[in-house]
């Protein structure tokens, strides 16, 4: 996306704005997905895993229940695919956390945009045997 700066001439007519492209230019990265029930929030980050830029449901202005569609979490990846593509960003691999149902759409939306990608990583945290359960109750 960018920052819009309006170009004002010199008989008082302001022009279009005109779309500052990105200074950072990257050829691959990572792409973090969490996606909670509530919630998507999708951070795009260089090789070495510094945060570029991150984005999510809440900040795009959705509001309660709407923020963990699947529709919010590619309005979100849309938003970061254009900003990938202002940086020169042509390959990423995607590191997936949570169980919500924005995980696949914000993945698709990437594709849709034509950024490749090289590799999918499930990172979901797993309980292995969790906390001890209640006693039963006596009545």
């Amino acid at each position: 996306m960018g920052k819009t700066r309006i170009v004002k001439k010199s008989d008082g007519e302001a022009a279009a704005p005109k779309v500052v492209s990105s200074k950072k230019r990257v050829d691959a990265g990572i792409l973090n997905i969490q996606s909670t029930f509530n919630n998507t929030k999708i951070v795009l980050a260089d090789t070495k895993g510094n945060t570029l830029t991150w984005s999510s449901s809440g900040s795009m202005g959705f509001k309660g229940a709407k923020k963990g569609t699947p529709f919010a979490a590619a309005k979100i990846a849309e938003v970061l695919a254009d900003k990938a593509i202002a940086m020169g960003m042509k390959e990423v691999s995607v590191v997936v956390k949570g169980v919500g149902s924005g995980r696949e759409a914000a993945i698709r939306t990437f594709i849709a945009k034509g950024i490749n990608i090289a590799s999918i990583k499930d990172r979901t945290p797993v309980p292995h045997n969790g906390p001890k359960p209640k006693k039963p109750r006596r009545v």
